[in-house]
């Protein structure tokens, strides 16, 4: 049996292999960058319900945290930065909000505005490539949703809407009457 290699081209060979792969794994995140250990999360609207609960419950979670603010109010922004450590590059007003695209630390745009505006500024944060989430109801009207859903399966992010209420007791109750037609088909 004949020996198509030489041991000269043997170690020529492998010593390339053993160094790209000593290469590889002194280097992981150049090659497969390193997944967050927590996401980071902008909140849209600074009112009671944003610093009374958002905000302080944000803080007690293992996989996110508050990373940055969007708001219309700059007398508030100092106590935020203060409070929540938020860098100057991470906060926004409603007028330059879309720049957050370029924010590689804000991962998920929280929206907690008055019903009227949901649509608006949670369009801008999915066009701007961040996933959504969108306190409850989701907009005004049925084409406001439509273009939203819409605006989150062309940027390939995800939309979520701050409703508890699905897991509750009763209403799974509800929905289960309504998914076997216990009383009839659900009507509009």
């Amino acid at each position: 049996m004949s020996n198509r290699y030489s041991r000269k081209d043997f170690f020529k060979k492998t010593g390339s292999l053993i160094a790209g792969a000593s290469l590889v794994a002194g280097f992981p995140n150049i090659i497969i960058p390193r997944k967050k250990d927590k996401l980071g999360v902008a909140l849209v609207g600074l009112g009671s319900y944003a610093s009374g609960l958002l905000a302080p419950g944000l803080q007690m979670t293992q996989h996110c945290e508050l990373k940055g603010i969007v708001t219309g109010s700059p007398h508030k922004i100092p106590r935020w930065q203060e409070r929540y450590g938020i860098a100057d590059g991470n906060v926004y007003n409603y007028q330059n909000m879309h720049e957050v695209a370029n924010n590689d630390e804000i991962d998920v745009i929280y929206i907690v505005l008055p019903t009227g505006l949901h649509a608006k500024y949670a369009i801008i944060g999915a066009e701007a490539g961040k996933h959504v989430w969108c306190e409850k109801p989701m907009t005004k009207t049925v084409d406001d949703c439509q273009a939203l859903i819409n605006a989150a399966n062309k940027s390939k992010v995800q939309l979520t809407i701050g409703y508890r209420m699905q897991h509750e007791p009763n209403t799974q109750t509800i929905i289960k009457y309504g998914k076997e037609k216990t009383y009839g088909a659900v009507k509009e």
